[in-house]
């Protein structure tokens, strides 16, 4: 029998004076590959390199930091890879669980190894710790079900219908392109490390944590669990986990600068500041897409109402500036 949590809405931790000057901050997986970009490891270093030096330098303006990220290329490349190997090879395939293991390692390693290096030339040394984290889920949580997240590569007609009857897996046609197998991307109601991801940042330690969501698990009784195939929303996992660990600041790194509506249209206007209310209104009325900015708000809402000081939303490279509250948008409770 699963053992079912029901943490998910549970509110920040007690404050605690030495995180009033801390932040979670969320890296997206494709700010290591830039657009026309191959993603070769090169590339995902410099990259990383960039936005290691913007975070480096508010850690040794005082702030404490956890550092989480998207894996959505880097665990496409492996599952690539697994997908790669002839089925008589004596390699096991690997099961998604394990994919986005295998990518927190590898991109963990990226981001630590990067930030570790800006810290030692600023003389903060060896400062940084990268948390393989486990993200709880609910086994009865409907996006089993219904799954809709699509990962790994395109797929003729005739290799879908393989995957399918041999694999089980859910296959969807994809805009032309071939089909895809989507997975399940259930919310998560808990992560495991939370208690030494927080002992760790208030030892002064920069901490690497959730990275692609987490591994997702099932508990199956109280402490015990078990990886399942699902992907976990790498926005929605940073917000419980900064929830979870009580700092009073959520920041969402992604492609722009600020959040706009009417985004692209004539009328586009970018927003400084969004209070609680208008940022479920500005969502209700469709400027938020799913597919895009959507998650990103709902994160930011969920952060919020469980009792977090401010989210902002900018580009890597005005994280100094948005800290400072010079730029990029920033949502309050009122």
């Amino acid at each position: 029998m699963m053992h079912t949590t029901t943490t998910s809405a549970a509110p920040m931790s007690a404050p605690d004076r030495t995180l009033e000057r801390a932040a979670v901050i969320a890296v997206g997986g494709n700010a290591l590959i830039q657009d026309g970009e191959r993603g070769t490891i090169d590339e995902q270093f410099a990259n990383a390199r960039a936005t290691a030096r913007r975070i480096a330098a508010l850690v040794a303006a005082g702030w404490r930091v956890v550092v989480t990220h998207g894996n959505g290329p880097q665990v496409g490349f492996i599952l690539l890879r697994s997908e790669l190997v002839s089925e008589d090879a004596p390699i096991p395939r690997l099961s998604l669980d394990m994919a986005v293991a295998d990518s927190v390692g590898g991109v963990g390693y990226i981001i630590g190894n990067s930030l570790a290096n800006e810290l030692g030339r600023l003389g903060l040394a060896d400062r940084v710790a990268c948390i393989v984290t486990q993200t709880v889920v609910d086994p009865a949580d409907p996006a089993f079900q219904h799954p809709t997240k699509p990962i790994g590569p395109a797929y003729t007609a005739a290799d879908a219908e393989h995957h399918q009857r041999e694999a089980g897996w859910t296959m969807v046609e994809d805009a032309g392109r071939g089909y895809r197998r989507v997975v399940a991307s259930p919310r998560p109601q808990r992560i495991v490390e939370a208690g030494a991801i927080r002992t760790l940042v208030e030892a002064g330690f920069v901490v690497i944590a959730c990275g692609g969501g987490g591994i997702p698990v099932v508990e199956t009784e109280a402490g015990v669990y078990q990886g399942v195939e699902a992907v976990i929303d790498k926005d929605f996992a940073s917000a419980l986990l900064a929830a979870s660990l009580g700092v009073p600041i959520f920041v969402v790194s992604t492609g722009v600068e600020k959040v706009a509506i009417r985004f692209r249209q004539p009328d586009q206007r970018f927003l400084d500041r969004m209070s609680l209310s208008e940022a479920q209104q500005y969502l209700e009325a469709g400027e938020f897409p799913e597919g895009s900015m959507g998650p990103k708000i709902r994160a930011a809402i969920e952060f919020i109402t469980r009792g977090g000081k401010e989210v902002i939303i900018t580009s890597p490279a005005c994280l100094e500036e948005a800290m400072a509250g010079r730029t990029g948008t920033h949502i309050v409770a009122e």
